[in-house]
């Protein structure tokens, strides 16, 4: 009985010393806390059984019941059938999920739960249509964009993915991928164009409120750029545009491309260097005049020296 008690106490104390998280959640870290490698499913994926439990528990689902999400598990969950209480609208989000999802498509499904009008406007938007609709893998959902669920951290601190000074990189991902690029039709080096612009080189150096790619192209919503609903909308870019530019007319908006500078995009190449040999000509006019004043002092005691020479 002793023993018992004993056992029954160490084990309250480990559950109480394990943070926010329950005990149904402590019992699934207990051991995924400590496996390490990846395993095979049954359908041959390939997934990452480790799941880091302090930055869990510092994520923002890090009070949360691992069962929460994971509803086809138990506290068991490794029990030849697996049973759970899943919602017939989950499941059936899950079925739509199923390409993009391999593991645990319920899982995925369950962000809806908390995040109903996020996932709406996913749903609607590009990223969404080409996995739902177009059952399509390689689309874009929730863990593209916000890394593992177990380690996701609020967007204003650093190690967020979609922190504006890692969203480009997030957004680059996907869009820098020679594959996606083409299949697709995105086009070539988007992202590298974008550090090209104005806005690119101001993000680079810091700038707390030079417009990322979500500014302009809105992060759930997203829409093709020939959408009559995208922001960048020929028919809605000034007013896209007018929100940091107020004023802004047509033909400033079409200087703003991801186009390549060129023929095919004069305005924002001649612009450039017009720029740039302006940067070059304030230098030289500088560096002369510099030259100049040396050389009138020079002139001027050498000048001044003679004359008072030839007075003497």
């Amino acid at each position: 009985m002793r023993r018992l008690l004993a056992i029954a106490f160490l084990w309250f104390l480990l559950v109480s010393l394990a943070g926010p998280a329950s005990a149904d959640t402590f019992t699934c870290l207990a051991c995924h806390s400590a496996m390490k490698g990846k395993i095979r499913t049954d359908g041959n994926v390939l997934i990452d059984v480790n799941v880091d439990s302090e930055k869990y528990e510092s994520s923002v689902h890090g009070g949360f019941d691992c069962i929460i999400c994971h509803k086809q598990f138990q506290s068991n969950p490794h029990e030849a059938t697996k049973i759970g209480n899943v919602s017939q609208n989950i499941a059936a989000l899950a079925g739509k999920l199923s390409p993009k999802a391999k593991v645990d498509p319920v899982a995925l499904a369950a962000c809806t739960e908390c995040h109903s009008e996020v996932y709406k406007d996913w749903q609607e938007s590009v990223h969404g249509n080409n996995i739902i609709d177009k059952r399509q893998a390689d689309g874009a959902d929730c863990l593209d964009c916000h890394g593992s669920p177990h380690y996701i951290t609020p967007k204003n601190t650093l190690s967020s993915m979609v922190n504006r000074k890692n969203v480009v990189k997030t957004c680059g991902d996907c869009h820098e991928n020679e594959h996606l690029a083409k299949k697709y039709n995105l086009g070539s080096s988007i992202i590298e164009r974008y550090y090209e612009s104005f806005h690119g080189k101001k993000y680079a150096l810091g700038h707390p409120t030079v417009p990322t790619c979500v500014s302009c192209h809105k992060s759930h919503a997203i829409k093709k750029w020939d959408d009559p609903a995208s922001p960048v909308a020929w028919e809605n870019r000034t007013v896209t545009c007018g929100n940091c530019h107020p004023g802004a007319t047509r033909k400033f908006v079409a200087a703003i491309t991801h186009k390549p500078y060129g023929k095919d995009n004069p305005i924002p190449y001649y612009f450039q260097k017009g720029l740039i040999l302006l940067l070059f000509g304030v230098f030289a006019f500088i560096v002369s005049h510099v030259f100049l004043e040396v050389f009138s002092e020079i002139r001027d005691k050498v000048f001044r020296k003679e004359k008072e020479e030839h007075h003497e």
